[in-house]
């Protein structure tokens, strides 16, 4: 199983990340990408992920909550870009545009995530995608640059089918995290994945955020972690109509793939 989506560098695991590692091998992890949100955490995860070579990888960008601080920034691109260059650095981003808690103005995010696709671009390597409520306005974005953008994944994925077959017309790669398992919120993801191609479908945790809902109760705190990836692929299989099995070698075969990370 690998976790694509992991904020490992977040404040939450700073007292006991060995022990989170630990638990996320045991549950049978065989990788876990370390997401990038600003440029310290970036370059935060690059360290991380040299102390456990072939099991930790990295993105390298700047979330859209923090574009407005972020875009005044000088040299804010090559910064990216440097940290996007590490061997230990799998994809750009995560990136993209968040309509739906505005932290940072639509103009700062719209040209965050232009210089993000410049760095993904020039360096061909792949976008790790963050949409929310602005699925529209982050299509128009991304098909400017329909010739030239490398390969996509849109990490979180909670869209409709709509949305998805949007993204599968243009070749994109879905994430999926524990939200599928939430009763109240998930019923349009769920109407979608028995859609999903599983060679298109990859699987997450976004920890600490996300737990899934399905999870024991008497597994550890109310703060996710990689080790919960077996319940959000549990929770894909179930509504998706796939073996448990199924999705994770299918899932598993197509983050190797698409992030080019080693077949174990």
């Amino acid at each position: 199983m690998i976790d694509i989506g992991a904020n490992l560098c977040s404040g939450q695991f700073a007292r006991d990340l060995p022990d989170v590692l630990e638990r996320a091998r045991a549950a049978g992890l065989t990788g876990v990408i370390v997401t990038g949100t600003t440029v310290a955490n970036s370059q935060e995860a690059v360290r991380l992920a040299r102390h456990h070579p072939g099991w930790l990888f990295t993105t390298a960008g700047v979330h859209p909550h923090h574009a407005d601080a972020a875009i005044t920034v000088t040299g804010l691109q090559e910064t990216i870009a440097a940290a996007a260059r590490e061997p230990e650095c799998v994809a750009v981003g995560e990136c993209g545009l968040d309509w739906h808690r505005n932290l940072a103005t639509h103009a700062a995010q719209l040209a965050l995530l232009e210089l993000h696709l410049e760095v993904a671009i020039d360096l061909g390597k792949p976008l790790f995608l963050h949409c929310r409520d602005a699925h529209g306005d982050l299509l128009r974005v991304l098909d400017r640059h329909a010739g030239s953008l490398p390969p996509c994944v849109v990490h979180c994925f909670t869209g409709d089918a709509g949305q998805a077959a949007d993204y599968l017309e243009r070749g994109f790669h879905i994430g999926i995290t524990g939200w599928v398992a939430d009763d109240r919120r998930a019923a349009p993801l769920r109407e979608a994945l028995p859609h999903l191609p599983s060679e298109r479908l990859m699987v997450e945790t976004d920890a600490p955020y996300l737990m899934p809902a399905n999870r024991p109760r008497s597994q550890l705190r109310d703060r996710n972690e990689p080790a919960f990836l077996p319940w959000v692929i549990q929770a894909v299989a179930s509504h998706s109509g796939r073996p448990a099995a199924e999705v994770e070698r299918s899932s598993t075969a197509a983050a190797q793939g698409f992030f080019g990370l080693p077949v174990r």
